[in-house]
């Protein structure tokens, strides 16, 4: 009997399905394990084989979590709003609806076809208003709170007000904005209710506030910085701008220190870890006042440096800082301007990474020196960044090198502080040698002791303080986009006012069309039904606002990462209509014990979440503060891109100065050269100019030659410079499914292929012989390179070729044995033979009947045979503990290659084997399971137990030499003493012979490797 894969393989997902094998109880007297992916965004290109790594890994350790006894809730759901469906609904007005739903489908088939164990059960959507119900909720519980330095923890903004109503707010602790005024009681008492309200706007965790943004204007929306990739969007590349906008946002400054903690509280990659710890930068230092002459305004700066204020030569001013218009002089305000306009089209992380740009304008204002009360020019800077501090520094050019460049570059004095240092050539950082110098009462002090005094020093002028600082920033919370979670929000006099919980979901109006209003609002701004009725308590069309009882909505949406900052809360009691889950499951899951999925994450939802579990843990929703114990980052699957070498014809200068691309009459075929005669055209890199010197290459050139009209207009003279024909080297992609196991291109599968739309079809190969590809006279071999597997770079290969060629099992079996899987590793699809062969060997070991029946014995197995199954029990557990998942694969070959050798077909070692490969191939598992008489599935047998006296040795092969030479081997047991060795080996019959009635002059024993008998 064949191994039928296919069938097997659709057989058991069936089953599974229908029996709903994987669906976990929120009560069991088991114990619990929570192993959680990355839920997916479901794009229209569905699943390449880079996408399951995770998931197999995951997979993997969930069926194995349920051998061993454990209730193991792993489920899967989608993260269903983003911005490519809502691109694909502008450009065909399709809704983003539909265009999900689409993509969904295809994902769950791919998802089902690799035997995931999930429980489907608990899927969760995140653009389903069942789902987003709980995200607004939480929103509003944001809303409703405050953050008390005091107790370190969020509170009821009730709290606060009571506090304001008995006390004012001087004795009020918060993390809150920087500008609140101090007020009492009886002052609290007198404002307006919306004086009221935006005071409380000033403490709540989630806000309204003008920031600083990136705009993108192409997709009509604000970007992350994490959704910026060299100042342009990560999706489409589009340019970015900064500009400022009204934007709700989250106090995650509030938790930057307990963000910081909980990371030594959680078994997590250290590179991650650091990512965040970078990410929120906790310093020390002093925030420091300087007053600027002739205004009222002062500069706050933060400096981790105060021991250096002596060496302050000028100011920088981030050029979006709020006073930059404020100060500048009537002289300065053309060039100010004009730099504000430049800088506004770079990125924060742009200018944070170009460190080599100097750039910057004087203001004309000058502020003055705390202590020296000299004058100090005023400039702005993009190194500078509003985001940061307070968005402002004072310089130091002899100890900050940024500062030294700038200062070099506009001519600003450079004074030194340092005694004994030289730097006239750079800055001087080092704190650990650090002496002051020409800085009056902090002469001859280090870098500790100076720092002290100059705080000291500061607090008793009553212009400065020590402080801690977070480069951490408050994260922006609205996107100008349709396809996203609406605010349960609505405005009276343009104040922000909460739906009520009892009224939600707020579900997506339908609109006309998904870009921002002619005027520049959100696309919600097209929805004619998007006003708050407060009688009815409900949605009604916009013309019945008359800001009485009806009100605008909020036009904006959530963020994406929204929806993923409490899924995996969600899927713990997913269809709860009430609570956004249980006290009894949050109880019994508590957190994720494993979670998978890539550490471009750090920054964003990783962070993010991290922050609303601590929020949600002050309230007393959850009973953890940290939502997942472990995490692993897997590495990625990376394409093997095909490149070819496109021949450009055009007039060449003799003296190789230039190349015109211009097109040439009667040239309408595209001809590519096969990459082993590139070398004909001189050292190639890419759009490279070369010559045609050999006479292989005079072929080739005649043969272009021959297929142009009017050569003569290519041999010129122009202004001195005399042209010929020449050629450009141009490097094209070509999709890899065009490419066979020889990197040979498939060049009539490429020619026929649609996708290309003609491109071509009539196009010219010219072979490894030098020739005109024509059939099969010659070959094009493209160039590989490694790359992210993307759809743009054309190397993406699709799982449901794999799958119905090879099958799932040998999908899974060969991404975990392409490497460990917190590495990046190249997909080669020839070598997923290798582990396609071990499961039909496997099977075999199944099936030695007649004709490959099935045949299992009840004999006892052979010793080797017992051992065979116990070291691979031992190595596979101990492997999918640590998460080895690539040795365990080749640990299961070399035990089906021993156990083949052994000719054991024997119950007692097979049954165990079946269960051992389960999580790795469980399809192939589930049906020798069932051929072993079994009924149900073998998704929770237990685990086979591992027995030390099988891998104990009893005996010793002994090679049994003669004059050094070995001649046969002797197997005996391992107690035997030296004597009894000796004794043995001289009464066997091979001794006899070798010897010839011969008496050996000494017999040398070596108890447990050799015995040799000399003479």
């Amino acid at each position: 009997m064949h191994y039928d894969f296919r069938k097997i393989e659709k057989d058991w997902q069936d089953f599974w399905a229908k029996n709903e094998t994987f669906k976990a109880e929120n009560n069991s007297d088991k114990p619990k394990y929570y192993v959680l992916d990355m839920f997916p965004y479901p794009s229209g290109a569905g699943l390449h084989v880079g996408h399951p790594l995770g998931y197999i890994a995951s997979d993997i350790y969930a069926r194995y979590k349920r051998h061993k006894g454990f209730n193991v809730l792993h489920p899967q759901g989608y993260d269903s709003f983003g911005l490519p469906a809502e691109q694909y609904a502008i450009q065909t007005g399709q809704h983003p609806a539909i265009t999900t739903e689409a993509n969904i489908k295809t994902y769950r088939r791919q998802l089902d076809q690799l035997g995931f164990s999930f429980d489907w059960s608990r899927e969760v959507r995140t653009s389903d208003p069942q789902y987003y119900k709980w995200t607004q909720w939480i929103f509003i519980q944001l809303f409703n709170s405050w953050y008390n330095k005091a107790s370190d923890k969020a509170e009821a903004i009730e709290d606060l007000i009571s506090i304001f109503e008995q006390e004012g707010n001087a004795n009020v602790q918060a993390v809150c904005d920087e500008d609140i005024t101090q007020f009492s009681a009886a002052d609290w008492k007198a404002f307006s209710a919306k004086e009221k309200q935006e005071i409380l706007l000033k403490y709540r965790l989630t806000y309204l506030a003008e920031s600083e943004v990136n705009w993108c204007p192409a997709l009509g929306t604000v970007l992350a910085n994490d959704e910026i990739v060299n100042g342009v969007s990560e999706r489409g590349g589009h340019p970015v701008v900064r500009k400022k906008m009204t934007q709700w946002s989250m106090r995650i400054t509030a938790y930057a220190q307990r963000l910081l903690d909980g990371l030594d509280t959680v078994d997590w990659p250290q590179p991650l870890k650091d990512s965040q710890i970078n990410w929120i930068g906790r310093s020390e230092g002093a925030e420091v006042e300087f007053a600027l002459k002739g205004s009222e305004h002062k500069i706050a700066i933060f400096t981790t440096r105060p021991d250096t204020i002596f060496g302050v030569s000028f100011m920088t001013l981030a050029p979006e800082h709020e006073l930059v218009t404020k100060i500048t002089t009537p002289e300065q305000k053309a060039e100010v301007e004009a730099y504000i306009e430049a800088t506004a089209k770079r990125s924060e992380r742009e200018r944070m990474a170009d460190v080599k740009t100097i750039s910057g304008a004087f203001t004309g204002a000058y502020a003055e020196h705390p202590f020296t009360k000299e004058p100090i020019p005023v400039w702005i800077g993009d190194y500078v960044l509003a985001g940061y501090g307070t968005g402002a520094v004072m310089s130091v050019p002899c100890g900050d090198q940024r500062d030294y460049d700038f200062a070099k570059h506009f001519n600003i004095p450079i004074p030194n502080i340092f005694e004994g240092v030289d730097i006239s050539e750079e800055a001087f950082a080092d704190k650990a040698t650090t002496v002051i110098a020409n800085s009056d009462f902090l002469n001859g002090l280090g870098y500790k002791e100076a720092t002290s005094k100059a705080i000291a020093e500061l607090e008793k002028l009553g212009v400065g303080k020590g402080k801690v600082n977070y480069r951490l920033r408050d994260a922006v919370f609205s996107r100008q986009r349709y396809w996203g979670e609406p605010f349960p929000v609505y405005y009276v006099d343009g104040m922000p006012q909460m739906i009520a919980p009892e009224h939600l979901p707020i579900k997506l109006p339908e609109v006309d069309k998904y870009l921002p209003t002619e005027t520049g609002e959100p696309p919600l701004g097209n929805a004619t039904v998007w006003a708050w009725d407060t009688g009815k308590n409900e949605v009604v069309a916009n013309d019945k606002i008359d800001n009485k009882t009806v009100f605008p909505l909020e036009l904006n949406t959530m963020p994406g990462w929204a929806g993923s900052s409490q899924y995996f809360n969600r899927y713990m009691d997913p269809h709860n209509e009430n609570e956004i889950f249980s006290k009894e499951a949050i109880g019994y899951w508590q957190d994720v014990d494993l979670y998978i999925g890539g550490s471009e994450h750090a920054t964003g939802h990783l962070l993010y979440s991290r922050f609303w579990q601590k929020f949600m843990f002050d309230l007393g929703l959850v009973p953890k503060d940290e939502f997942a114990k472990k995490l692993i980052n897997q590495g990625m699957i990376t394409g093997t891109s095909a490149f070819v070498y496109q021949l450009i014809p055009g007039a060449q200068a003799i003296d190789n100065s230039m190349f015109l691309g211009k097109p040439i009459k009667g040239y309408s075929e595209d001809i590519f050269l096969s990459p082993g005669k590139v070398a004909l055209l001189g050292k190639f890199v890419p759009d490279n100019l070369g010559y045609l010197e050999s006479s292989e290459s005079k072929e080739i050139f005649d043969f272009l030659k021959s297929r142009i009209d009017n050569l003569e207009e290519y041999y010129y003279v122009d202004n001195g410079v005399e042209f010929q024909l020449g050629l450009k080297v141009l490097k094209q992609r070509v999709n890899v499914k065009y490419v066979n196991g020889s990197d040979e291109l498939m060049i009539e599968d490429l020619r026929g292929d649609k996708e290309f739309k003609g491109v071509y079809e009539k196009a010219i190969f010219i072979g490894e012989k030098g020739g005109v590809i024509d059939g099969g006279n010659d070959t094009y071999k493209v160039v590989r390179e490694v790359e992210k597997m993307s759809k743009s770079k054309v190397n993406v290969v699709n799982p449901d070729e794999i799958c119905e060629e090879y099958g799932a099992d040998s999908l899974r079996l060969y991404e975990m044995f392409l490497g460990p899987l917190e590495q990046s590793k190249p997909w080669n699809t020839a070598g997923i033979t290798g582990v396609h062969s071990f499961l039909k060997k496997l099977w075999r070991l199944y099936h030695s009947g007649p004709e490959g029946a099935f045949e299992v014995s009840e004999a006892e197995p052979s010793k080797d045979s017992y051992k065979t199954l116990h070291k691979t029990i031992k190595k596979v557990e101990g492997d999918i503990e640590n998460f080895s998942f690539n040795t365990s694969v080749s640990t299961f070959m070399i035990a089906v290659n021993e156990l083949s050798s052994q000719k054991c077909n024997s119950r007692a070692v097979l049954e165990p084997l079946a269960i051992l490969v389960s999580p790795y191939a469980p399809h192939i598992a589930e049906e020798l399971w069932s051929k072993l008489g079994h009924e149900g599935s073998i998704a929770a047998v237990p685990f086979p137990k591992f027995e030390e006296k099988y891998l104990v040795e009893s005996s010793k092969e002994y090679p049994v030499s003669f004059n050094g030479k070995m001649r046969f081997k002797l197997e005996l047991p391992l107690d035997l003493s030296k004597d009894e060795i000796e004794a043995a080996v001289m009464a066997h019959e091979k001794t006899q012979q070798q010897l010839q009635g011969r008496t050996p002059k000494k017999v040398i024993v070596v108890p447990g490797k050799i015995v040799n008998i000399v003479g």
